[in-house]
């Protein structure tokens, strides 16, 4: 049945102007796994209902319309481990029941941060892809700065739960391009090709956040979301200071070339936006993004609806931001660009300057209403701000102070997201 806990925190409301959802968050200290517990909660500081873990969670977890939650968790002695490392993925009925689990934590993948669940069920994973110092070098890569011998680069995995089976996948190892040597494969003029990635830009295992380890962390990719109308997937990669937006139409086959797909680019890069010197273009004006997380599309019903937001970790001055752009996209859906510039646009749809850093992690989510759901990860607080930048509500996970309380991201949903939210077996799977 439905329980409602009342849990001691501290909130500061405006009830008049505040979104009436649910919101779904799992305060966690890495120390202490025993005890991470997974919440939904009203406006009216009510536990709906909570998931309890053996494991600390890699980032957020999402909630399910037949009321099931998708959690990505850090597994025991991962085989590669930085900053946001996880390793299993679950899925977990309302009453607590385990439906499905894997574990991405092998010689050549480990799954880290964020997941994306996809509407026909299947799940993607950003992963660590584990790739020697001489794959690298027969790449063009001049040098790899950690002592392991190694190059994490990153992939996209879509796990269909059910088999078991991977159905689908991007690497960006497929998508690179150098200038050091015409011997070598992909090389090319930087500036050329924006739809490629530089093996040169960026340190292998440096200042990659998190866990000061060594390390073998390049792209420290960091959140994951897809846009069904596209069938586009929006990347964000906190070590490059970039967003990338790269095509799901493909197959395998052509996400791994630069042809096919709705595109008809492959898997090479549709667009990318904040900071075009990574691609010999622009310079520290166009540069944006620093240390950013949690980029998604607003959905379509939503002010904004389209456009892109995120939290920016290292904005000017000093604070981080949440911050919103209109993507240059024209009417038969390609991403404009003009020759020898870098990817638009100049200026931002919205800004909301925190007036703090939060230097690890943080969230941001358009609501139906057109307020902000706002994480500040260490602090373990959220925040719902309107679009004038008043905050309506706040929330502080203070249950014990004893335990150094982290909220990676919080989202929050309608009030009708769960429509069979009833007493006894909600989503009719027999299971109470």
């Amino acid at each position: 049945m439905i329980r409602f806990i009342n849990i001691i925190i501290f909130v500061s409301v405006s009830f008049s102007q505040v979104y009436e959802g649910n919101l779904l968050f799992t305060p966690f200290d890495s120390s202490l796994p025993e005890e991470t517990v997974t919440y939904l909660m009203n406006n009216n500081n009510e536990i709906i209902n909570s998931w309890t873990h053996d494991n600390v969670p890699a980032s957020i977890p999402y909630l399910l319309p037949d009321s099931s939650i998708i959690f990505p968790f850090r597994v025991p002695n991962p085989t590669m481990a930085a900053g946001g490392v996880g390793g299993g993925v679950k899925k977990i009925s309302w009453s607590g029941h385990l439906y499905w689990e894997y574990i991405f934590s092998n010689d050549m993948y480990q799954q880290h941060h964020d997941v994306e669940p996809l509407p026909n069920g299947n799940v993607l994973i950003i992963v660590w892809e584990n790739k020697s110092e001489e794959e690298a070098y027969a790449l063009g890569r001049e040098n790899i700065q950690n002592t392991l011998g190694e190059m994490w680069s990153v992939a996209i995995l879509e796990l269909e739960p059910l088999s078991g089976e991977i159905v689908w996948e991007w690497h960006l190892w497929d998508h690179l391009v150098q200038d050091i040597s015409s011997s070598l494969p992909n090389y090319g003029v930087i500036s050329s090709h924006p739809e490629l990635f530089d093996i040169n830009c960026g340190d292998v295992g440096l200042n990659a956040g998190g866990p000061q380890q060594q390390n073998a962390d390049w792209m420290h990719v960091n959140s994951v979301h897809y846009n069904e109308g596209l069938d586009q997937i929006v990347l964000s990669s906190r070590t490059q200071n970039e967003i990338y937006v790269i095509d799901h139409s493909t197959t395998t086959q052509e996400a791994a070339s630069h042809s096919g797909g709705n595109s008809g680019k492959g898997g090479d890069f549709l667009f990318r936006w904040g900071n075009p010197q990574n691609y010999g273009r622009g310079d520290n004006s166009h540069a944006i993004l620093a240390s950013q997380h949690s980029v998604n599309w607003i959905p379509d019903g939503y002010p904004g609806a389209g456009n892109i937001i995120l939290f920016n970790n290292l904005h000017s001055n000093f604070t981080s931001a949440v911050i919103e752009i209109r993507t240059p996209i024209d009417d038969s859906g390609h991403y404009t660009i003009e020759e020898g510039e870098p990817f638009g646009p100049l200026d931002l749809e919205w800004i909301y300057n925190l007036g703090e850093v939060i230097p690890m992690q943080g969230g941001a989510f358009r609501l139906p209403n057109g307020n902000t759901i706002i994480s500040k990860t260490h602090l373990a607080k959220i925040i719902e701000v309107d679009y004038n930048g008043e905050t309506l509500w706040q929330y502080a996970h203070e249950l014990d102070v004893s335990i150094n309380f982290w909220i990676a991201r919080a989202q929050k949903y309608s009030p009708n997201y769960l429509e069979n939210l009833i007493l006894g077996d909600i989503n009719g799977d027999g299971i109470t």
